[in-house]
């Protein structure tokens, strides 16, 4: 049987309990024709690139399926009929590729930076401000006569005579 990605985008309204449930719902779908889902993946609510139906964010959800044709037109058509599936891809692959999808790697990667890295304020040295004090180091500039500087067309009259 051929090989496939399926990810879909979930409406962020709809809570992560309700995207297990769609995911629970397609699942069923695949092995009643004849199919498998060997991973599935929830990535989360992330920000969507322009808004789509009003929506600005998503719940991701990837799924690596060994089906045969018919059940993903019907996974398909399935969510083509649900409103709370923005947008969904399908993408038929040579094999699947094992261990956690580079955005689980990616998630995972930013937590251990974020671990290593600590608290960002931390650094006491990046937010100093040096010899600057806090920007009132102009010192006292006594009374001074205030000068008014003639506009522009004042100075044009003035050359002018």
């Amino acid at each position: 049987m051929p090989l496939y990605e399926h990810v879909y985008l979930a409406r962020q309204d709809a809570s992560a309990q309700q995207v297990d449930e769609l995911t629970a719902q397609l699942k069923g779908v695949i092995e009643g024709l004849g199919g498998s889902i060997t991973k599935s993946e929830y990535w989360g609510v992330k920000s969507l690139s322009y808004r789509l139906r009003k929506n600005r964010k998503a719940h991701f959800t990837l799924m690596n399926v060994n089906a045969p044709p018919a059940a993903i037109n019907e996974i398909e058509r399935l969510e083509r009929l649900n409103e709370d599936v923005l947008r969904y891809l399908t993408i038929r692959v040579d094999e699947h590729e094992e261990g956690p999808s580079a955005m689980m790697r990616r998630a995972e990667r930013d937590r251990d930076r974020d671990d290593r890295r600590g608290d960002r304020f931390d650094r006491g040295d990046r937010f100093e401000r040096g010899d600057r004090g806090d920007r009132g180091d102009r010192g006292d500039r006594g009374d001074r006569p205030r000068e008014r500087r003639p506009r522009d067309d004042e100075a044009e009259t003035a050359t002018e005579d």
